[in-house]
C-alpha cells in the first residue's frame, strides 16, 4: 500500500511520509487492538464447538473481511493524506478505483490471507497440544531429557462421582469441559503449564522460578476458585451443580523429556508427582481446600505468605513422614 522513498506506482500506492506513517501506525494499533478484543470477547467462543479445520476457515474468512473493510476505509483516508486535499475529492476516488484493480491490492490480500492462515493454524495447534508445547518441541529443549525443579499442583474436583451419577455420561462432560474452560485463563495468567487431564483431576506444573515468582502456583489456586465461583449461577442453573475443588502442591526433582513414538508428549518423571498425589488425597480427611508441602512452603519463609502447620502426616507408600501445612486465607 505504501512505498518508501521513490514511488514505482503512484497511481495506485502511497507513497511514504511522515505523516502517513504515523496515520499507518495508528491504524494498524487500532486495527489490531479490536482485533484482539473481538477473538478474546467473541470470536473464540463462537467458533469454540466448531472442528479443527472449520474452526479456522471461519476464523479466517471472518478476519479477511475484516481487513478487506478496514483496507477499503483506510486507503482513501491515506491517499487524501498523501495529496494533501479533501477525503471526497475525485483525485482520492480515482487512485482508490486504480488501486482496488491493482496487482498492489491483489498481492498485498493474498500474503495478508497466508499470514493470517499461519497464525490460526499455529494458534489452535498450540491450543490443542497447550501454550508451552510447540516452543518446546520447535526448540528442542527436551529432545534430550533433562534434570529439573518443578512445582506440581494437583487439582481434585470435589464430589465428582455424585456429579456423574447425577448429570450422565454426555452432560458430565459438557460440565467438565465448562470446568476446566473456566480455569484455563487463571491457569496462563499465573504462568501455569496443563500436564494432564485425569477424568475430572487436573496437573497443573511450573518451572520452580516461575511458581515461586509473585507467588504463582498459590495465587493460582485462588484465581480458580474465584473464576469458579463467579460463574456458579451459570453451573447452578445449566447443571444444577457448582464445581469446587482441594489441591495438592509441592516441588521436587524430575526428568523431563520427549517420549511417545506415535504421539510425541512432554513426560515427567520422579518421586515428586506421587507424592503431590499422596498430599492431595489428604485434603478430605483433614477437611483443607489446599495443601502445601513444607518443601515448598521453606522457599516462602522471607515472604508475607502466612502458614498453619497441619503437623508430621504419614504419607501412603513413603516411610518418612512429611511437614504439611495450609496457608491462611486472605486471598
Amino acid at each position: 500500500m505504501a512505498t518508501e522513498y521513490q514511488n514505482q506506482r503512484p497511481e495506485t500506492d502511497i507513497t511514504l511520509s511522515w505523516d502517513i506513517l504515523i496515520f499507518a501506525s495508528l491504524a494498524v494499533f487500532l486495527m489490531g487492538t479490536v482485533m484482539g478484543a473481538v477473538e478474546v470477547l467473541w470470536l473464540d467462543k463462537r467458533f469454540k464447538n466448531k472442528s479443527f479445520w472449520k474452526k479456522i476457515l471461519y476464523k479466517m474468512g471472518f478476519y479477511l473481511l475484516f481487513i478487506l473493510i478496514i483496507n477499503l476505509v483506510t486507503f482513501p483516508l491515506a491517499a487524501s493524506i498523501e495529496l494533501g486535499t479533501s477525503f471526497l475529492n475525485t483525485e482520492v476516488w480515482q487512485k482508490f478505483s486504480k488501486y482496488v484493480a491493482s496487482i498492489t491490492f491483489l498481492s498485498t490480500f493474498t500474503s495478508l490471507s497466508f499470514s493470517i492462515f499461519l497464525s490460526l493454524l499455529y494458534s489452535d495447534i498450540n491450543e490443542y497440544l497447550g501454550h508451552t508445547f510447540m516452543i518446546n518441541l520447535i526448540t528442542g529443549k527436551y529432545h534430550t531429557p533433562k534434570e529439573e525443579s518443578r512445582i506440581f499442583m494437583f487439582l481434585d474436583m470435589k464430589s465428582s462421582t455424585s456429579f456423574a451419577e447425577q448429570l450422565g455420561h454426555e452432560l458430565y462432560f459438557k460440565f467438565l469441559r465448562d470446568y476446566y474452560d473456566q480455569l484455563s485463563n487463571a491457569i496462563i495468567e499465573h504462568t501455569g503449564e496443563v500436564y494432564q487431564y485425569i477424568g475430572d483431576e487436573i496437573v497443573i506444573t511450573w518451572e520452580l522460578q516461575k511458581g515461586i515468582e509473585n507467588q504463582n502456583c498459590l495465587l493460582c489456586f485462588y484465581a480458580m476458585r474465584k473464576s469458579l465461583q463467579q460463574k456458579s449461577i451459570y453451573f447452578e442453573e445449566t447443571y444444577g451443580v457448582v464445581p469446587s475443588f482441594r489441591a495438592g502442591l509441592h516441588m521436587g526433582k524430575v526428568t523431563t523429556g520427549e517420549i511417545g513414538a506415535l504421539k510425541k508428549e512432554i513426560f515427567y518423571t520422579g518421586d515428586v508427582l506421587n507424592v503431590t498425589a499422596r498430599i492431595q488425597k489428604l485434603c478430605k480427611p483433614m477437611e483443607q481446600e489446599i495443601i502445601v508441602s513444607e518443601k515448598l512452603v521453606s522457599l516462602w519463609k522471607f515472604s508475607d505468605i502466612e502458614f498453619v502447620p497441619l503437623g508430621n502426616m504419614e504419607l501412603e507408600g513413603r516411610q518418612e513422614p512429611m511437614e504439611l501445612y495450609t496457608p491462611k486465607n486472605k486471598v
